[in-house]
């Protein structure tokens, strides 16, 4: 099967887009950003948007097939605790 999107620039999405995309507000999605728990994202022209690869990596993060499954390793949007193993390497802005 041939590659339909071969050819054609990455979608990005604003954060209002995003946001729905995941179905999180907008402010949820711009607290992950702040406390760094969120999807990669990018500045362009002094604007944020995310690729839509980039919005569905971080949701996989975060499946699971049963409750009795580890829990995902998307992390609630607040500040985390630098201590925390999931955080090794990131440095507190």
């Amino acid at each position: 099967m041939a590659d339909t999107t071969a050819g054609i620039p990455p979608r990005y999405l604003r954060t209002q887009e995003a946001a729905r995309f995941l179905g999180l507000s907008e402010r949820t999605l711009e607290k992950h950003r702040t406390y760094g728990t969120g999807p990669a994202y990018r500045k362009l022209g002094g604007r944020v948007v995310y690729a839509i690869e980039d919005l569905q990596t971080w949701a996989d993060r975060g499946l699971v097939s049963s409750t009795s499954d580890p829990r995902g390793t998307v992390l609630p949007a607040k500040r985390q605790d630098p201590s925390d193993r999931r955080f090794a390497g990131r440095q507190p802005r």
